[in-house]
């Protein structure tokens, strides 16, 4: 059976209304935080800035990051797997568009608990404690 288990890092960025930017996978009806798995070697904190790279085209600091927390939830896009996320925070820079395998970025309060398209790790994790 394997590991089910995914290991990613994320990246929790605000506006000065303190929306928090979330990103939208081509493929995928569930918005999420910009980031994604590691590659061999790296550490979560420059995962977290090569995936804002690829996916938002921002430049973030790697000394800016503040780390949040290690999250777990059911992974959003692979059923049967969970995702186990370390989550940063970085004040907000540049201007994010959606590049790479993004098809779509949206500012989300993180007191909206209306919204039915948001990943798991977001909605019953990070968001209850930002």
């Amino acid at each position: 059976m394997g590991d089910r288990r995914i290991v990613v890092s994320a990246v929790v960025m605000r506006d000065d209304a303190g929306r928090v930017l979330t990103v939208r996978k081509n493929g995928s009806g569930l918005f999420m935080f910009p980031g994604g798995k590691l590659d061999d070697g790296e550490s979560h904190a420059a995962a977290a800035v090569r995936e804002a790279r690829e996916e938002i085209s921002v430049e973030l600091d790697e000394r800016s990051l503040r780390r949040v927390g290690t999250f777990a939830a059911d992974a959003a896009n692979e059923p049967g797997h969970v995702v186990v996320a370390e989550v940063f925070e970085h004040p907000l820079v540049g201007d994010p568009v959606a590049s790479a395998e993004i098809a779509e970025i949206a500012w989300v309060d993180p007191a909206d608990r209306s919204r039915d398209d948001l990943a798991p790790l977001l909605r019953d994790e990070v968001f209850p404690l930002l």
